[in-house]
């Protein structure tokens, strides 16, 4: 399997699905703004978020997907089946139980994740009718995830990577057609996360079919995979719940900031999801499975130049990425948000958070590239222990930055990016110290290219610009025409220095076939 078609193919329905993620929340931003209604919605769809990555893209799959690999590659079809069975079972069963649990406790969720609210009664209210709509999501997109590990586990990258895109029709129709039929209008918002939820579900169900995978239930915890997986998500579940807890407490902080702070980090935070999701999501998505497989058959060069491959991707596309929104934060705000209810003061308060989360981009992908290299070797010991210092490293950080240097709503997304810096860091010495991962040669060569030719993107994306208090005078065609030129402007300037310092496609193309 050619990796870098792959990851071209993940990569690109995952744009498909940011650019129409951008169209949604152009529509909230133009629709609702940035206030007391947004911030209890973006409450409200942060916690079943913030489960769903715990349960099922985080210590789920990375436990899941390696034992699911070594069946696929070692005992064949019907024992995989029985395996996929059990533990669909097993985590339906914990899914429904979750589900109502959080839908009975919600008041109490949203004053543990959101105690600033407490003081506005109509605001705390509402995002507690809020939570028990979207607070179901989490029965369906965690199966959505488990569909996907068993279709990326069998080389079926596009159906998974194309789910999201669903979620995002959702809130889309909702805002444009419905809002009006609801008391509050916000109220669409959380049904649309309902709505999303059930159609990935059912978009996937039918390509597991054709695999023959189809789960059915039979209950059988006593099956030797399925606890190994339940040991593996055991530490794999504490790690991940930090990371969690670390977004958790960040929210907190922002609920007691000025009104609008939740909404302008969510933004950003949008915006940083773009290239996250692109490469980030996408590197990890392929690496892992096929990682696993080169350690299942003990192939110790092929998997470290996995990760080197996946690590010079990592910086020849991040690195652009994330001076880019820096230096085009003012554009990109005001171009996908600054309509109807979004204020010109609502663009400079997300632009301070986009600013500071561009800081730690690399990092956020790098913990995304480097995290599968334990995870396939069914080690989820060494990640807990990194992400026990990263939570207290990022927390000092919170309290220096809003507290210490009033950094406010930035302050939070700045040391978000600072930790998961930190993390990547760490993450990188320790493979290095277990000898998994060896360097290939070149690297210092490599860098200096790429330092190049991001630096001669960034000067002339940045003149190229204008004043920034042109782009709030703009209309929408002008604004999306000059986004678009100066995007392709830094691409087309940034891949010519890359292409004049001979730097080619094909020097990735041998590190990516398996």
């Amino acid at each position: 399997m050619n990796l870098l078609k792959a990851l071209a193919t993940v990569g690109s329905m995952t744009f498909l699905s940011r650019i129409l993620g951008f169209v949604r929340d152009t529509l909230i931003a133009r629709v609702f703004g940035a206030g007391i209604l947004t911030d209890a919605f973006f409450v409200a769809f942060k916690i079943p978020n913030l489960l769903r990555r715990l349960s099922a893209e985080g210590a789920f799959s990375q436990a899941f997907v390696p034992v699911l690999a070594e069946y696929k590659n070692k005992r064949g079809h019907d024992a995989t089946r029985e395996l996929i069975d059990h533990v669909t079972t097993l985590l339906g069963l914990v899914l429904v139980v979750v589900t109502l649990l959080g839908m009975l406790a919600a008041p109490w969720i949203v004053y543990i994740s959101a105690p600033g609210f407490a003081s506005n009664p109509d605001k705390f209210a509402l995002t507690v009718d809020l939570l028990r709509i979207t607070f179901p999501y989490i029965f369906f997109i965690s199966l959505v995830s488990l569909a996907g590990g068993v279709l990326n586990t069998y080389n079926k990258f596009t159906v998974p990577a194309f789910g999201p895109v669903w979620l995002n029709i959702a809130f889309i129709v909702a805002a444009l057609f419905f809002a009006p039929y609801f008391d509050p209008p916000i109220m669409v918002l959380a049904w649309a996360v309902f709505v999303g939820g059930i159609l990935q579900l059912l978009f996937q169900l039918p390509f597991l079919a054709k695999l023959g995978l189809f789960p059915r239930i039979r209950f059988n915890t006593k099956d030797e995979g399925v606890r190994r997986i339940l040991k593996l998500m055991g530490p794999a579940v504490f790690g991940v719940s930090i990371a969690q807890i670390s977004l958790l407490i960040n929210t907190i902080f922002a609920s007691f900031l000025v009104t609008g702070s939740v909404s302008w980090l969510y933004y950003a935070d949008r915006l940083m999801e773009f290239p996250t999701g692109v490469m980030g999501v996408a590197l990890g998505t392929i690496l892992l499975p096929s990682l696993s497989k080169s350690f299942a058959d003990k192939s110790d060069t092929e998997y470290s130049k996995l990760l080197d491959w996946g690590l010079r991707l990592t910086f020849m596309l991040a690195l652009p990425a994330a001076v880019a929104l820096a230096v085009l934060s003012i554009p990109l705000v005001t171009s996908l948000f600054h309509y109807g209810a979004f204020t010109d003061h609502d663009v400079f308060m997300t632009r301070q958070a986009l600013v500071a989360y561009s800081v730690g981009l690399i990092g956020i992908i790098m913990v995304k590239v480097l995290a599968p290299g334990f995870y396939s070797r069914q080690n989820v010991k060494t990640p807990v222990k990194i992400a026990i210092f990263t939570l207290f490293a990022t927390q000092v950080m919170n309290i220096v930055f809003v507290f210490g240097l009033d950094l406010k709503h930035a302050g939070l997304a700045l040391a978000i990016g600072l930790g998961a810096c930190i993390n990547a860091g760490l993450l990188y010495v320790y493979l290095r110290k277990s000898g998994a991962y060896q360097p290939q040669p070149g690297w210092f060569k490599f860098m200096m290219k790429l330092l190049f030719a991001v630096t001669a993107m960034a000067l002339s994306v940045y003149f190229a610009a204008g004043a920034e208090s042109t782009w709030l005078d703009y209309n929408l065609v002008s604004k999306l025409t000059h986004l678009a030129a100066l995007i392709g402007l830094g691409a087309a300037v940034y891949f010519a220095a890359l292409w004049l310092m001979g730097i080619r496609i094909k020097d990735f193309m041998h590190r990516a076939v398996v």
